[in-house]
Order: structure tokens, then sequence, then C-alpha cells
């Protein structure tokens, strides 16, 4: 197994993660430059002699800054950028030992569940051609069985002990009568025939029976003093117990084209070492994982130590600093320790400030980078700027109908002032604000679009106040509705 290299590449600079970034989130310049030098330290810390890389710790970062100005979103487009495990948990969801919820080890445990997806999904595509050729062999014996095969073992048949109780559930039926000379060369014909025309589609529409794996087995959760809540698997204990007796299969009829996708996935699981899958994994959690710890602020105490729900809220960041110091983590997968997992932590902190944090957590979150509250001009370059503007996805999904949308400059600088103004009135929610405006001043073309083939729309600042008119004249028909 040779699977996708992790982590920072030599030619992923700092410059270069900051242009990157800069193609989906608007400003934030000091964030990016914050996780960008993160990022580049973990390739130099690998270039390090063996001694002096496990001395050196990722220098973990806190992000403080109001919602909806994009600290989340610099975490997971890094993540994306470094081909990283990345998993985003919320402090408050986690709760002291002792009380009920869910315990802190939880996002060790998720982070290498996304790492064993992440190097199965390479480790599937790197066999996925020769999982192709096997498919395509299966299915020609499935529609023209192949006479000389009878004579053979069915494929899947246990060897040995196993095997004799394999053939006491399912006993064999006796032989066929070999084929003449000219039918077995007929057969053959038809089978290389078939063989020519299957990657081709012309068979794709015909139904066939196939074979395939019953995975419908009962899941339990358990709690365990070691790791925590746990679900398990009831179905590992036949996987536990090998091949005694007949695997649990169910027969499924489909079309050809199915049956072709279903037997590469079957192929291209039974190539793959999943023993080496996970032992990847694990070193990628612990080398590149990085966990984003959101509204860590809801966590801190404010000088009100002891008062009603707030009693957990120390023994919730207590329990949260050996996982960021370092330690072992027991999973299901194996032992995972997370001296070298980056942590970036995010809060608005408007209700309570980060010297409210324990000392201990504070400095293990070395870095400090406050984030900008979002402008008018920033709401506009929002709406054009990024890779994935929200201007673009309306155009391309109205295209889908042939639907036109064209947005002018002065109908951009309305909805960018419409967010403004109702951030500053209600509750201010950053740059997701204009998700809410935007789809409702787009509401009765998003709903006419199926009508209106070959039109054009044009967004101009008279469009925007006239569907905007109602919620801009009754504030509390505001809150609601923007």
């Amino acid at each position: 197994m040779n699977p996708q290299r992790d982590g920072c590449d030599q030619d992923l600079t700092p410059q270069r993660i900051v242009e990157a970034l800069d193609q989906y989130i608007v400003g934030q310049a000091k964030a990016k430059r914050a996780v960008a030098i993160a990022l580049r330290n973990r390739y130099r810390r690998r270039l390090l002699p063996d001694e002096l890389r496990e001395e050196v710790m990722p220098k973990n970062i806190l992000m403080v800054g109001p919602t909806g100005v994009g600290k989340t979103e610099i975490a997971r487009r890094l993540a994306s950028l470094a081909r990283a495990p990345f998993v985003k948990v919320e402090a408050t969801k986690y709760t002291e030992v002792g009380y009920v919820g869910r315990d802190v080890e939880s996002m060790v445990r998720d982070l290498v569940e996304v790492a064993i997806h992440m190097v199965r999904a390479e480790c599937l595509e790197q066999v996925r051609a020769r999982a192709k050729e096997i498919a395509l062999d299966r299915l020609v014996d499935l529609m023209e069985p192949d006479p000389a095969a009878r004579k053979r073992p069915r494929e899947g048949t246990a060897i040995g002990f196993p095997g004799i109780l394999q053939g006491l559930f399912q006993p064999q039926s006796p032989p066929a009568p070999p084929p003449s000379e000219e039918e077995s060369h007929e057969i053959a014909a038809r089978r290389r025939k078939l063989r020519e025309e299957l990657p081709r589609g012309m068979w794709d529409d015909q139904s066939v029976e196939i074979e395939v794996a019953d995975t419908s087995r009962p899941m339990v959760e358990v709690f365990s003093s070691v790791s925590g809540l746990e679900e398990i698997n009831l179905g590992n204990l036949g996987d536990m117990l090998g091949s005694l007796g007949p695997r649990k299969t169910k027969h499924r009829r489909v079309t050809v084209a199915e049956a072709r996708k279903i037997l590469e996935d079957q192929a291209a699981q039974e190539l793959t070492d999943m023993d080496e899958v996970t032992r990847e994994a694990i070193r990628r959690a612990e080398e590149s994982g990085i966990i984003f710890i959101d509204e860590i602020d809801k966590i801190a105490d404010g000088g009100r130590k002891g008062q009603g729900p707030d009693v957990s809220r120390e023994g919730v960041q207590r329990d949260i600093l050996p996982i960021v110091e370092g330690s072992a983590v027991q999973t299901k997968h194996g032992t995972v320790r997370t001296d070298h997992v980056l942590f970036i932590a995010a809060g608005a902190f408007h209700a309570t400030k980060v010297s409210d944090l324990i000392p201990e957590l504070q400095g293990r979150l070395p870095i400090r980078v406050e984030l900008d509250s979002l402008t008018e001009k920033d709401f506009v370059r929002i709406l054009t700027e990024p890779r994935n503007a929200l201007c673009r996805q309306a155009e391309a999904l109205m295209a889908t109908e042939g639907v036109t949308l064209e947005f002018t400059k002065t109908g951009l600088q309305e909805i960018a002032t419409m967010a403004r103004v109702v951030n500053e009135r209600t509750e201010n929610i950053g740059a997701r604000r204009l998700h809410t405006i935007l789809e409702r001043v787009l509401d009765d073309v998003s709903f006419s679009a199926s009508e209106m083939r070959g039109k054009t729309v044009r967004v101009d600042r008279a469009y925007v106040r006239r569907h905007l008119e109602e919620a801009l004249a009754d504030e509390d028909i505001g809150r609601f509705i923007l």
C-alpha cells in the first residue's frame, strides 16, 4: 500500500497557503498567516533528526472573533489543503467526568475514524483499475458461466475444518456433465464477445442476479471506563470467529451497470489490507491531525465559579487539558497519542475573556489571533470574489433552469448594506446573514424558475429593495425573516 502522502508538501510555503485560503475566505490576514506558519512547521519538523523531532510540539492556536467571520472555514480549508484528518467539535457538548454527556476523548476517536476513511478511500482508488478487471471477469462468469470453472471449488469456499462445516451448511450439488468440445468453443467465443461489449455499456440495461454480503448488523452503544461511549457492531463477533460457518449473504437483482459497480467495490475491498489502512490512519491522525474546538468561550467561567450550570465548566477545561497537552487515548483501533495533533480553538468571548480560561489551558494555546468583524465592503467581496461565492452559486443554480441571473454593482451593494443593517438591529451573525438576505431576495425567481426558461433577471438596487420591503418596514418581521 502506498497511500497519498499527508501533511505539508515542500512547495506548500506559507505564502502559497495564504494564497490558497484567499480563494475562499475574504480578509482575516492575521489568522491565515498564523495557520500557514503552523502548517509549514509540520513540514519543517519532519526534516529534523529523530531525537529532536519528538521534542518539537505544535503551536496550538486560539482564534478570537465574532461568529460568521471565517474561523471554522479557515481551519477546514487548511485541513483540506494539507490533506490532513480534520474534526470540528463544539466544547459545549462535552461534560465533566461524572456527568451525563460525551467525554472529551471522543474527539480523538472521531479524528481516527476520519483518518481511516481518508486512507481507505485513497487505497481503494489505487486498486480501482485492478478491481475493474476483476469485476469484469466476475460479471462475465455470472452472465456466461465457464463450464471449466464447475470443476474448481466455488470461490469463497473455506478449506479444512471450516470448509467441512461450510459443506454441512451448504451441501454441494452433483457436478454437471462436461460440455462437448464444440460447445466449449461456442461458450468461449460468447464469453470473449461479452467481455468486449460490457465495457462499452451495451448490456447496461439488462438485469442480473448477484450475491452480496449482508451488511445489516445491529449496533449497540456501551460505556467503557477505558474509552468512554463507543458503538459496538455486534456483527463483528462473527468476524472474530473467522470462517466457522458460511458468511451471511443475500441475492439482489440489479442492472448490469449497477452490478459492475458493486462487484468493483467488492474487488477493491478484497485488494485492500485493512490492517495496513488502520496503521497508516493512526499514524496520520497522530502526525497530521487537526482538531478544531469551537465555542471554547462557552466553557470559560467568567468569574461565576460554582454557580448553577457553570459548576462543570472548569471541569470540562481540565478534562480537555491532557488531550491538548498530549496523552494516549484508547480507541477500538488501538492507542492514539495526541502529542503532535494541532489544536485550533475558537470563540467569540463576548461575555467572557480569554483570561477566564484556566491558566494551564491558556498556556497550551500560545498563538492568539483576533479576527476582524466584517464590514459592508467585506460583504460585497464575499458575494463575488471567492471561488464558491454566493452569487456564483445562485447564477449556476438558475442556469440549470435556463434562467440568467445578472447581479449589478448597485444590487450587490444593497444586499451588503441590508446585511449590515440587520446584523446591527438584531444578532450579529456575520457573513451568515448574507445567506438569509440572498435567499429572501431570490425567493420569487427560485420558485418560478422552471416557468422562466430563456429569461434574464436583473438584480439591482430596486429589485433588492422591492423583495425586502416587508421585512425592512416591520422590524419584528425582519427578526424572523432575516
